[in-house]
């Protein structure tokens, strides 16, 4: 016959569900030492979040922060001539993983570099498996976090072929570029972890979000330029790697004329944000000082012979400039019940 037993002494605690008695003996029972009983653990935090909680958030941040550190590790291989610190790829050197004690210092800043990458997927497979849950109530946040899942991937195939190709610098360019759309997924995905799931209305005049995302080109426009002129500059990342052939002095006024442009937008966004006392109008700020600093970096630079140190932060100012201007698109929208907080007075004020 079978029945519940429970059996405790000073020694052993023994806890059974129902066994069945044969032959005078218990089958199945378990004893558990007191002193060898693990400590408590909140069962809060071994179960994936079915609400966006702390967890998510962190990773979130994380994920913005490190794509945009990964652009500093990339620009010192560039601008410390270790492109081909590592020679090979998948592999450091032939038949090592790891850099040798040949190639010097070229060897751990590249190789340093590649395991940013590492670090990044990492937090990419932390924020899906996170998110796990949620896939189907936030299916934005999962999306995005696959995106970005998949984008660590296609960068460690782009660095390779980059390697490969001894610094192409058409390649080089598109490395970046796609580092800086890295950066601002993330950015999309760090602002929607705060927000409210369902529909969004937009907060601003439609006069304002249509100057806004002209802002936008112009900045895309200012970074691919950065970009080109970067690929035809000095440093390539390897005294053998090959340059575009443009005239790179050219191309730093083209560069200059949209990046003018991007701080007389941003001036007239500020002045219609303000006058309007619309929500956006913090994000606005932050948008033009990141551009004041830009400016001066760049001008510095220019007239200082392209100091590795200057180049180095103008890239990774380049991507702060991407993340504000990102959200500064995503908050010309805001969930409906934030929307019907927003006075229409602001709006009038705005077309007057």
């Amino acid at each position: 016959m079978e029945f519940p037993i429970l059996q405790v002494d000073q020694q052993h605690t023994s806890s059974c569900g129902r066994f069945t008695f044969v032959q005078g003996t218990i089958r199945g029972c378990a004893f558990i030492s007191l002193t060898e009983r693990a400590e408590p653990v909140n069962p809060k935090y071994l179960r994936l979040p079915s609400v966006i909680d702390g967890r998510i958030r962190v990773v979130a941040w994380l994920s913005l922060v490190t794509e945009i550190l990964i652009v500093g590790t990339g620009g010192a291989v560039r601008l410390t001539g270790s492109g081909l610190g590592c020679p090979t790829w998948p592999t450091c050197v032939a038949r090592s993983i790891v850099p040798t004690e040949e190639m010097g210092i070229h060897g751990v800043i590249e190789f340093a570099n590649r395991l940013m990458t590492g670090l990044i997927g990492i937090i990419a497979i932390a924020a899906v498996i996170l998110l796990w849950r949620l896939r189907t109530q936030r299916k934005d946040l999962f999306a995005l976090a696959v995106i970005l899942a998949a984008g660590v991937l296609a960068q460690a195939l782009v660095g390779g072929v980059t390697v490969l190709t001894g610094l192409n610098p058409f390649i080089v360019g598109f490395h970046f570029t796609v580092s800086l759309i890295m950066v601002c997924i993330a950015t999309v995905l760090v602002h929607r972890v705060y927000l409210a799931p369902g529909p969004r209305a937009r907060v601003v005049p439609a006069g304002f979000a249509r100057l806004a995302h002209a802002t936008s080109f112009v900045v895309a426009l200012t970074v691919l330029m950065g970009v080109l002129t970067t690929a035809s500059g000095p440093h390539s990342g390897d005294a053998d790697a090959g340059r575009t052939g443009f005239n790179a002095e050219l191309l730093e006024h083209l560069h200059a004329w949209p990046g003018y442009a991007t701080l007389v937008l941003t001036v007239v966004l500020l002045v219609a944000s303000v006058r309007g006392k619309l929500p956006v109008r913090s994000f606005v700020v932050t948008l033009l000082m990141i551009e004041l600093v830009q400016i001066v970096v760049g001008l510095l630079q220019a007239n200082l012979g392209l100091p590795p140190l200057l180049v180095g932060l103008h890239m990774v100012l380049a991507c702060v400039l991407a993340a504000a201007m990102t959200l500064v698109v995503l908050n010309l929208k805001a969930p409906r019940e934030v929307t019907a907080e927003v006075p229409e007075t602001a709006h009038e004020q705005v077309r007057s």
